[in-house]
């Protein structure tokens, strides 16, 4: 799998470990950015990982700021992407099963070294299961596509 990495500063050093268990867990890291603690505006990094997912130049994102609050908004205004910030394993894991998340958004500040493998480790290893959710997911894609969801009645 190809999974795309980014971060704004504040995320920066979750980025780095992200990427290495990304990287042993056997899947492919394209780092979108950014390189160091510098300062930058999160929409930027979101946008460039949001589009390599749904350009298809990558399977699946991971994204990093502070809170990850502003990475799942951005994330989530690129046509195609359902981003979920989640922030312990169930969550990760609910969000792939569930709702077939394609980005997934960490907080840099509020998750230790150890959680954030867990989580990443649960997402990346959890497929969605399809079945009933399936129809929550196409009612997902209605919306974005401003279509009304209650339409929708089958997977």
């Amino acid at each position: 799998m190809r999974v795309a990495v980014g971060s704004d500063h504040r995320g920066f050093d979750a980025k780095q470990l992200i990427k290495a268990i990304v990287s042993q867990m056997g899947h492919e890291c394209i780092d979108v950015g950014t390189d160091n603690a510098t300062p930058v505006d999160y929409p930027d990094l979101a946008y460039v990982a949001a589009k390599t997912v749904s350009d298809g130049a990558a399977d699946r994102a991971i994204l990093i700021c502070a809170t990850g609050l502003g990475m799942s908004i951005a994330a989530n205004k690129v046509r195609g992407i359902r981003a979920a910030l989640c922030h312990d394993e169930l969550s990760a894991r609910i969000s792939r099963d569930h709702n077939d998340t394609n980005v997934l958004c960490l907080s840099g500040d509020q998750i230790g070294e150890v959680l954030l493998r867990k989580i990443v480790e649960a997402w990346m290893a959890t497929e969605f299961s399809g079945g009933r959710h399936q129809r929550r997911v196409n009612k997902i894609t209605a919306i974005e596509e401003g279509r009304d969801p209650r339409q929708i009645t089958n997977g």
